[in-house]
């Protein structure tokens, strides 16, 4: 691993304040795709700035018409959380179905969101929901926020604090998991909300998480199981690997998106 000054600050502005000053500095949450690669020698920053230490960015609570999570909340706290499991249940799932035990004890919210995994989960959770990321100098919407594989709305050394997740009248998220990454190979999240459905597909477009509107148009007019699993979703934009073909995923959301319309509450 290469040498690097490490910083552990205290305070949002602190963090922000020594990314600013490093040349080539590197944000650490949870750390579960940054220290790999740094072991890798795939990435070799000049500072490596902790957020760990920063209480403010840590908790859940009930506020306006849904729930706020701090960024460095991990993916284990979600999943217990009382007040996501009576606002939410479906994230409260999600969260519970990231990765193994380890990782959900490490990995957090922010730092999940600010890599954009093409196959993580959250992301469809924040999209499907209509989620603001909130960040230490703004919000942006979810439909904004996602830009592409690995590419995010984030200016360079802005910090993700918190997200804000608006209660839904139902949802439901479900998932095929690739066995030995525990990653979605496709993951849905259906969301029947005041402003209409919202269908957010994660692991299966080239371009990252994304709005599968011909499900949302099948469910606007009909909110069922089977309105969903008839939906025809097209594959030319979609994935194809050695675990499943571009057609295979089409096919495997609009399944996973009747099972989550099916689960939603």
């Amino acid at each position: 691993m290469h040498n690097f000054a490490f910083h552990k600050p205290g305070s949002v502005a602190d963090a922000a304040k020594a990314i600013g000053a490093a040349s080539d500095g590197k944000i650490i949450a949870g750390g579960q795709t940054l220290l790999p690669t740094l072991r890798q020698r795939l990435a070799e920053p000049s500072d490596l700035v902790d957020l760990g230490a920063i209480a403010d960015l840590k908790g859940i609570k009930a506020e306006g018409d849904g729930v706020t999570i701090g960024a460095m909340t991990t993916h284990a706290e979600v999943a217990s959380s009382s007040v996501v499991a009576g606002a939410i249940p479906a994230l409260a799932h999600l969260a519970s179905h990231i990765g193994d035990r380890q990782v959900r004890h490490r990995g957090t919210i922010g730092g999940s969101l600010a890599n954009n995994d093409p196959a993580a989960d959250y992301p469809s959770a924040v999209l499907g929901l209509g989620a603001t990321v909130r960040t230490n100098k703004r919000e942006i919407k979810a439909d904004d926020f996602f830009q592409g594989m690995f590419t995010t709305a984030l200016d360079e050394g802005e910090i993700i604090t918190a997200v804000h997740f608006p209660k839904p009248e139902k949802a439901g998220y479900e998932k095929f998991v690739q066995p030995a990454s525990r990653f979605a190979l496709v993951g849905v999240f259906v969301a029947k909300t005041k402003g209409g459905v919202r269908v957010a597909v994660t692991g299966a477009g080239q371009e990252g998480v994304f709005r599968a509107k011909e499900v949302e148009a099948a469910l606007g007019a009909n909110f069922s199981a089977d309105a969903a699993k008839g939906a025809k979703v097209s594959a030319d934009s979609l994935n194809s690997d050695l675990h499943g073909s571009a057609v295979y995923r089409a096919h495997l959301v609009s399944v996973l998106a009747g099972r989550a319309v099916a689960a939603a509450k």
